[in-house]
């Protein structure tokens, strides 16, 4: 029995070996973006948010300003706002993107320089849409304050 225990134990390691070559043998992928996507840019009062996606709308790569350093009310900043875009874009156009859509979500201060840096870091603009949501009647107002 206690034969049986020890060659057991002696047996288990002996897979661990076999799959090390097969790990070495695998290969990484080659990352390459489509040509076109779509950027994402989410500026609110407090942070900027950039999202690069491509036409079925799978991300492929994002930042935040938060990501970059940036801390407290310099997040909101229109140069955070350039920076995190223009690092997104060179991580892109360095995966071969070359041409975006461009759409600006919310009412932060960096929504023009972010668009400007995206330009700047070479990625081509085809278009600008702003899809911020707007309340067409706005939230119910209170009751009538009786006194």
């Amino acid at each position: 029995m206690a034969e049986e225990k020890n060659n057991k134990t002696a047996a288990a390691p002996a897979p661990a070996t076999a799959a090390a070559p097969a790990a070495k043998a695998a290969r990484k992928k080659s990352t390459r973006l489509p040509p076109f996507g779509t950027a994402h840019i989410f500026c609110s009062f407090n942070n900027t948010i950039v999202t690069i996606t491509d036409d079925k709308g799978n991300t492929l790569m994002w930042s935040s300003a938060g990501s970059h350093g940036f801390k407290g009310s310099k997040k909101s900043t229109p140069f955070a706002a350039q920076i995190t875009c223009s690092k997104t874009a060179e991580k892109a156009v360095s995966l071969g993107m070359r041409e975006v859509n461009v759409k600006v979500c919310g009412p932060g201060q960096g929504r023009e320089t972010a668009v400007r840096a995206l330009q700047a870091a070479g990625l081509t603009v085809a278009s600008i849409k702003d899809v911020t949501p707007i309340p067409h009647n706005g939230c119910r107002p209170p009751k009538a304050r009786r006194v």
